[in-house]
């Protein structure tokens, strides 16, 4: 398994410098992995540092708790555009989900989309699943389904859990083939990446890249 092509090669940490975008992006270009994921004000520097490869530039909207508000967010997702973003991660309004409020999620979601759909840039919704039941997982698939976006990204990396195989298979069972999933947070090695590819996962978010892909490049 090529695991270097579903890899978001990831730096979030709130005391991220010039220096350490640079470096993820040279790594993910050397790797050939499929993303850098960098935080909002590095959109530009990442996106200029790989314009000569296929490496995508991702970049994270409402993060990490995601309880900003829906106009917040369509700002985020517009200046990050404007920056040069081909792909946002969007963390979902988990307060809205834990009180139940569907309807809030759906409007959320319907208006974000529509500067993304506009651009043709690639959405990922971030559902926390480390932190939520079965039962909310599966209701969470169904409305992001019938919204049609592009992945459903398990987690931020910030909550007390985040990966798991079991979120990931069950995520696969109710999401239409046609919507991928990036599994994120606490991947650190081939063999737990290789399970979340083997359970459904086309995309792996994480900042042990190197130690995941190995120390051969692609």
């Amino acid at each position: 398994m090529n695991i270097a092509s579903y890899i978001d090669h990831t730096v979030l940490k709130p005391t991220t410098r010039n220096e350490d975008v640079d470096q993820l992006c040279s790594e993910a270009v050397t790797y050939n992995f499929a993303a850098v994921c960098v935080p909002p004000p590095y959109i530009s520097r990442a996106k200029a540092a790989t314009r000569q490869s296929s490496v995508k530039t991702a970049t994270v909207i409402g993060f990490p708790f995601g309880y900003s508000g829906i106009e917040a967010k369509v700002a985020e997702i517009k200046q990050a555009i404007t920056d040069g973003a081909d792909e946002l991660d969007i963390v979902i309004n988990l307060c809205a989900l834990k009180n139940g409020d569907w309807d809030y999620l759906a409007r959320e979601i319907v208006t974000c989309l529509q500067p993304i759909r506009l651009h043709r840039k690639v959405v990922k919704v971030i559902i926390e699943s480390g932190i939520l039941t079965d039962e909310e997982i599966v209701s969470a698939c169904v409305l992001y389904a019938k919204h049609k976006v592009d992945f459903v990204k398990t987690s931020t990396g910030y909550a007390e859990h985040g990966a798991s195989v079991h979120a990931v298979r069950l995520m696969r069972s109710n999401l239409p083939a046609s919507i991928e999933i990036k599994a994120s947070g606490g991947i650190r090695t081939f063999a737990f990446a290789e399970e979340l590819v083997l359970a459904g996962a086309t995309r792996i978010g994480a900042s042990a890249s190197i130690a995941i892909a190995g120390r051969q490049p692609s």
